[in-house]
């Protein structure tokens, strides 16, 4: 099975395009922190960056809601694609093609809260009611009820 499933902040906003039969694709980077003491027990944070690409109306509505360093989280594929350029040169790639993805909100403490899309409440998750669920098999908006909790234990 090849899924991939982030949270984390985007680097850039979406830059939305249109192929020439008019199909929409939208592309951002999307920055995950992993945090583990060192052998000298300090704390370090490790950063990946993951190029996200997100098509047709998912990449219309990824453009008009995700901003640079908002929370996001992304259900998707692994892909790899290579090309040569002008030069000759073969380029690889490697992408999260996004099937679905969410808009975190910010408390005001600014730190995100997250929601996994589970039937049980996460704790510490927190999901405004505006927020939707883009993605699946039709094109259409799926909405989530909140979740509360007074507990935050995410890692950002």
């Amino acid at each position: 099975m090849n899924r991939v499933t982030l949270i984390g902040h985007l680097g850039r906003d979406p830059e939305l395009r249109r192929l020439e039969n008019g199909t929409a694709v939208a592309k951002f980077s999307v920055a995950t922190n992993e945090t583990y003491k060192d052998k000298a027990g300090e704390t370090q944070t490790l950063t990946e960056w993951h190029e996200v690409v997100i098509w047709r109306g998912q990449a219309e509505y990824a453009e008009k809601v995700l901003r640079k360093g908002s929370g996001v989280f992304i259900d998707g594929k692994l892909t790899h694609r290579k090309f040569t350029d002008a030069n000759g040169v073969d380029k690889y790639f490697t992408e999260v093609v996004a099937n679905t993805f969410r808009a975190l909100e910010k408390r005001d403490s600014g730190r995100t809260e997250a929601s996994f899309p589970t039937q049980e409440p996460q704790r510490g998750a927190r999901i405004a009611e505006s927020t939707p669920v883009y993605g699946g098999s039709g094109n259409g908006h799926q909405i989530e009820p909140p979740i509360t909790s007074a507990d935050d234990d995410l890692p950002f």
